[in-house]
């Protein structure tokens, strides 16, 4: 298949576990008035075919989608099951209200859900709950969502796999702190990257700026936008004009409209 589409992004939150600003800190970058400085945990919506998947699902999901005006959601990516990644799905149950929602994951990532959300799976529901429709899916495998053809992207946080998705030359990777070169080899070609990048100090678990510029400067997209961001990042203004070219902060309510190839 050979084709063009438009693809929308639009960064429902850009932030850390800890969001910014962070609980019980008095940095400068806590205390910033710039809106932009102000971080919900990370997630966001891909727009194109006319479906719409949310990646993520993290705590602050409802003040997130309300912000986003409540688009529809037709499908779920989780990347793992840490809460800032997951502990939003119950309110899902808004949305499921008159269809099933399907939600797509490893395995280890459905038992984790299914461990903290049973009322959602018993034989008999309690009126209400999020109908959410848990689809298994491997590390390595091509999945379909919704016509939409998705490579999973094995990435390591620090020592736990998880996932990026591809869709065409679009690809989404957040949390990671390694990239097995046999992701890196999947990755060539993206024109579009959304890729984490935690602060500007090393840290065990994510990627830092250095860290992350690097696998930019070797995939070579035409634009990367960085995200998973604490206040460690630095103010948003100040740190993107030190930034490459083509490589740019996201931030909480962004939406950007690119040309997706497949």
């Amino acid at each position: 298949m050979n084709a063009t589409d438009r693809i929308t992004i639009k960064f429902l939150g850009t932030g850390t576990s800890t969001g910014v600003p962070q609980i019980d800190c008095n940095c400068p970058v806590c205390r910033s008035s710039d809106w932009h400085d102000k971080r919900l945990r990370t997630s966001a919506i891909i727009s194109l075919c006319g479906v719409n998947i949310l990646i993520d699902c993290g705590p602050d999901f409802r003040q997130q989608i309300i912000n986003a005006g409540v688009p529809r959601i037709d499908a779920v990516l989780l990347t793992h099951s840490h809460y800032d990644h997951v502990g939003g799905l119950d309110e899902l149950r808004s949305i499921t209200s008159h269809y099933d929602l399907p939600i797509y994951c490893k395995s280890d990532v459905k038992h984790d859900i299914m461990t903290r959300l049973p009322y959602c799976f018993r034989e008999h529901l309690y009126p209400g709950v999020a109908k959410l429709n848990l689809n298994e899916i491997s590390d390595s495998d091509i999945f379909v969502v919704n016509g939409i053809s998705v490579t999973p992207l094995l990435v390591l946080h620090y020592q736990l796999p998880i996932l990026g998705f591809r869709i065409g030359d679009f690809a989404y990777i957040t949390d990671a702190k390694t990239i097995p070169q046999s992701t890196m080899e999947k990755l060539y070609g993206i024109k579009t990257l959304i890729i984490n990048s935690l602060r500007i100090e090393p840290h065990f678990s994510h990627m830092c700026l250095d860290e992350s510029l690097d696998v930019i400067s070797k995939i070579k997209p035409d634009i990367s936008y960085l995200i998973h961001m604490n206040h460690g990042i630095g103010f948003h203004h100040q740190m993107e004009a030190k930034l490459p070219e083509g490589v740019k902060l996201a931030y909480d309510g962004l939406e950007v409209e690119r040309t997706i190839k497949f």
